[in-house]
């Protein structure tokens, strides 16, 4: 299934319909998804004052999928992370549209389940560079614990 995922995205990719990415509309797009999470820095600077049921997205981009220190997450992320998820833009735009889906697919398991219940029908990809733009260890993957976690 994780082929199938990849395969997708690269045919999406290469098919003329790559991904737009406008960083400052995405910070404006991000206002959907406040309600549930925030972004703040490492260092407690409050970039993004959001709710706290889903977790902090600072540096969240080239991170494991589940590795937010001190965020409790669904079993189905979890093990997504510990099969090899990474946050990135086909990851993330895939995710967002349907994350209870992204995750059966991902893990073969129709049992697989989010806790996030929002699906983004647009913009996604807005939204995935304004997270870069607050994501500086993006080039890099993070294993939840030291800095960028």
């Amino acid at each position: 299934m994780k082929l199938m995922i990849a395969t997708a995205a690269m045919l999406l990719a290469g098919s003329g319909a790559a991904f737009a990415q406008d960083a400052s509309a995405g910070e404006k797009e991000f206002n959907k998804c406040k309600s549930c999470h925030m972004i703040v820095a490492e260092d407690g600077t409050e970039i993004v004052k959001g709710g706290r049921t889903g977790p902090n997205l600072w540096n969240i981009i080239g991170r494991k999928a589940g590795t937010v220190e001190d965020f409790r997450y669904g079993d189905s992320l979890v093990a997504a992370g510990e099969a090899g998820l990474v946050w990135n833009e086909e990851t993330f735009v895939a995710y967002v549209q349907d994350p209870k889906g992204f995750l059966a697919e991902y893990l073969d398991d129709s049992g697989a389940r989010s806790k996030m219940s929002y699906r983004l029908r647009s913009g996604m990809e807005d939204v995935y560079a304004y997270l870069v733009t607050v994501s500086p260890d993006a080039d890099t993957v993070h294993e939840g614990t030291g800095s960028g976690s």
